[in-house]
């Protein structure tokens, strides 16, 4: 893993920002690398392309003069909330950041906590979940009218549902304006809402596998975050089938890429572990020794 400023992507790919909001579990890391090699193994459509991990958890920010250089920034899931006046310092500086790259009409896709960060930047309203937590595979609802997202003609719009891992306590409570809700579930009124065709938030994982999901619901049980029976229901969900993983991240490169999901088809992957670049720059927030339970 190097550690450098970004640059220019070589060899005509594409370069994306990936914001990591969460620190390695031990799982995540002995497993698969670390949560960047799990999004970046997801979400890679081209070997050209280039992706750059900033742990903005840890005060890692991309450089005001380095956000033309991306084509797309991607918000990963958190531990911590996205709402309320009391949110971290790095949370709000977070917001600000996606203000600027959606007002620059950058591609931006916000995946759980990412999803609820999105949408409070853009004006919408973030709060607690209030059917409490929601773990394991749920099945989301597509909403029929998807008239005005170019984005989606090639993916949501030729299928009425699909099933995505869940871990969250919060959700989006109003959308941005000019926002349009496209999924929702029976649990979560807002899965998935778009602004435009440059903002997407997802309130699933499109990334998680189904081992990272059962190794967090296990400690999530073994904390006390949820008792025994829930956590039982969720495993469950995970052992009967899964999430549909391809369509997900097909849709969400598709998505980056600036088409549907067909475009993403067209592309293939030679390289199963693409290398990061870990880009440090002033860490104007010290991090913690130990934080609660990364999602």
């Amino acid at each position: 893993m190097t550690v450098a400023p970004a640059t220019q992507a070589a060899g005509g790919g594409r370069r994306y920002a990936l914001l990591l909001a969460l620190n390695d579990s031990e799982y995540a890391r002995k497993a698969h690398g670390g949560y960047g090699r799990v999004f970046v193994g997801a979400l890679r459509s081209s070997a050209e392309d280039t992706w750059d991990c900033y742990r903005v958890i840890d005060g890692e920010f991309p450089a005001a003069e380095e956000l033309e250089l991306y084509d797309g920034f991607v918000v990963s899931g958190s531990p911590h909330d996205a709402h309320g006046d009391g949110a971290p310092c790095w949370v709000r500086r977070l917001c600000l950041l996606l203000q600027t790259v959606h007002s620059m009409g950058k591609r931006v896709l916000g995946v759980c906590f990412g999803h609820q960060a999105l949408c409070r930047a853009l004006g919408g309203k973030v709060g607690r979940a209030t059917g409490g937590w929601v773990v394991g595979v749920k099945e989301v609802t597509f909403v029929e009218d998807v008239e005005g997202f170019e984005f989606l003609e090639e993916g949501i719009s030729r299928r009425r549902s699909a099933s995505i891992i869940e871990v969250h306590q919060d959700e989006v409570w109003e959308v941005p304006p000019g926002g349009k809700v496209l999924a929702y579930s029976d649990k979560t009124r807002v899965e998935m809402f778009a602004v435009g065709d440059n903002a997407l938030g997802i309130q699933g994982h499109p990334e998680y596998t189904n081992d990272i999901l059962l190794n967090l619901i296990s400690r999530l049980v073994n904390d006390g975050t949820v008792d025994g029976c829930a956590g039982e229901a969720a495993r469950r969900t995970a052992e009967s089938g899964g999430p549909d993983r391809e369509f997900w991240t097909g849709f969400c490169k598709g998505f980056l890429m600036g088409g549907g999901a067909a475009a993403a088809a067209r592309t293939t992957v030679q390289d199963p572990a693409p290398e990061l670049s870990c880009c440090h720059h002033v860490a104007c927030f010290p991090a913690a020794a130990s934080g609660p339970i990364g999602l």
